[in-house]
């Protein structure tokens, strides 16, 4: 049971990762990295650092993970803060949570690098990463297949094989939910295909300057504030271009969701971004995308972040793992490939 102590202990944490309207700039870099930086990763996760391109990445990788799917998780901050070094740690506990490789780009942040910066670095990242993930789908498709013997056939008579999809996950927290999705409005057919499920942990959806959330006095909860949110925005991009559905996704139409993967947004009660998350829910629902809603009693913005004091933050990181890890129930793909193992053993089920 979290003890007052422990809640007061859990806001004065969270409240690292928002920009106070007041806050200097480095300033507040500087508190998000002593906060939420540590040297030792947990249980033994291996952190490497990777390049795409002028892009660097972080690749945690836990002792026991599935090699053919990976999280590729785009960090939030107000658009201005936040790091590779400061998410290591909460990135590590759900690479262990969902059995996962996790990837973390480092991109560039406003003010000193405005609006489409931070897009541009984070879609370089996911092109190697995608592309990585597509060729060790390749080859794994390959070792798996029997072999087909297609001598005296023309090449155009021989029979085409389906490009495997790579199983990629896409995560974030914050504001790195409207990087999520602008990056995802910037994907080819095929890359979308790729991406499996989306997981949002507190996502900002709306930062326009028609959002109420911005536009409304004394909006706050415990750790996060309209004010904040405002700040940031105008840090991020010019003010009429907040509307912009690459930095604003709840202003798009249904029809740019069409073809989305599933996605799962996890966060607390008494957060101000309830309405906005409930109204991106209906979004979703119009373009016929699932879309799981897990709401947390009592808890705050970004609660998952203070596991040292709050016993829910490592309960709803465990729960988010494993909606990850999760199986397809009963899917064609499964089904497939569960009679090929069991007629290359000869097992015939009654």
């Amino acid at each position: 049971m979290n003890t007052r102590a422990d809640r007061r202990a859990a806001v004065k944490k969270l409240k690292a990762l928002v920009l106070s309207p007041k806050i200097e700039i480095n300033e507040y870099r500087r508190g998000i990295e002593k906060e939420f930086s540590c040297e030792l990763l947990p249980a033994g996760v291996e952190c490497t650092e990777q390049d795409a391109g002028e892009v660097k990445y972080d690749l945690l990788t836990p002792v026991v993970y599935a090699s053919n799917r990976i999280i590729f998780y785009i960090h939030g901050g107000s658009f201005v803060g936040g790091s590779r070094q400061s998410y290591r740690n909460f990135c590590s506990s759900l690479a262990n949570d969902s059995s996962c490789r996790v990837a973390i780009p480092e991109y560039r942040l406003a003010p000193e690098h405005p609006f489409p910066s931070s897009v541009d670095d984070i879609l370089t990242a996911f092109r190697t990463i995608y592309a990585d993930e597509k060729a060790a789908a390749r080859l794994e498709t390959s070792a798996k297949e029997e072999p087909e013997y297609t001598f005296g056939l023309k090449e155009e008579e021989a029979p085409k094989k389906e490009e495997p999809d790579a199983n990629i996950i896409i995560a974030s927290d914050g504001s790195g939910a409207s990087l999520t999705l602008a990056l995802m409005f910037r994907m080819t057919e095929d890359q979308l295909k790729s991406v499996k499920k989306v997981v949002f942990f507190s996502p900002w959806l709306d930062v326009s300057r028609s959002s109420p959330l911005l536009t409304g006095r004394r909006v706050y909860d415990e750790v996060l504030s309209g004010d904040s949110m405002r700040r940031a925005s105008d840090l991020y991009t010019y003010d009429s271009n907040s509307e912009n559905i690459f930095i604003s996704p709840l202003k798009a139409p249904p029809k740019n969701f069409e073809g989305f993967p599933p996605f799962f947004i996890q966060m607390g009660e008494k957060e101000i971004l309830i309405q906005q998350v409930k109204q991106f829910e209906a979004l979703l629902a119009q373009a016929n995308v699932e879309c799981k809603l897990d709401i947390w009693p009592d808890m705050m913005y970004m609660f998952q972040f203070a596991d040292e004091f709050l016993n829910e933050s490592h309960l709803a990181v465990e729960k988010a793992g494993k909606e990850i890890s999760k199986r397809r129930d009963d899917s064609d793909e499964d089904r497939s490939q569960r009679q090929m193992i069991l007629d290359r053993n000869n097992i015939h089920p009654e």
